[in-house]
């Protein structure tokens, strides 16, 4: 047991923000992958870090009421995201969800990726990242993007005039050269809808 290695985990991990994601290759420096895989199984077991799926781990936020906050499905893709050096954009009734559109929490989530396709458990949930070309996750804006995905899960033939008035609100917060960038990218019929967003921005 080399716990000189433990040491070296937690004192890099400790010098980061509580809440910042680590994978188990951040620490390839300090010993040999299996050396590494040991250190990090006993610092979860020690209760100094946890572990958010295969090869990812946290040292978690603590609040004095709500006790240990994990981090977000969405903080998780984004750090796959970062260390992969992809570009992600969330698809389907968890894009619906996060706009309001949708009630339902999936338990499934895809996001369309342009680095390479994978599946993760997380808890209760599945984490997939669907290879897609570069312009599917070109979109620049945290909520044009999404609302480019929920509409294509919608559909052209299926969207509602109460989801458009949504969509429409909603948009009222995304930036306008972002939202002018992402119009672009759209297929028509979406880019349609979202060009009455930004009439509206004009007429402000």
């Amino acid at each position: 047991m080399d716990l000189n290695t433990d040491i070296q985990i937690l004192d890099k991990i400790k010098k980061a923000r509580r809440g910042a994601l680590f994978f188990a290759e951040n620490f390839t420096s300090f010993g040999k992958p299996d050396a590494v895989r040991q250190a990090l199984k006993r610092l979860v077991a020690k209760g100094e870090i946890d572990r958010i799926a295969t090869g990812i781990y946290v040292r978690p936020r603590v609040d004095k009421i709500a006790g240990k906050s994990m981090p977000t499905i969405e903080e998780i893709a984004k750090a796959i995201a970062k260390r992969d050096r992809a570009r992600v954009v969330p698809t389907g009734s968890y894009a619906m969800n996060k706009l309001g559109l949708s009630t339902q929490v999936p338990m499934n989530i895809v996001y369309l990726t342009d680095g390479a396709a994978r599946t993760i458990k997380v808890r209760k949930f599945t984490i997939k990242f669907k290879k897609t070309t570069p312009k599917n996750v070109s979109a620049v804006g945290e909520i044009s993007k999404l609302v480019i995905q929920a509409l294509r899960t919608i559909g052209k033939d299926f969207v509602t005039e109460d989801e458009i008035k949504k969509i429409h609100r909603v948009l009222q917060h995304e930036k306008p050269t972002r939202l002018e960038h992402d119009i672009r990218l759209a297929p028509s019929w979406i880019r349609e809808i979202m060009k009455q967003s930004l009439k509206q921005k004009d007429d402000e």
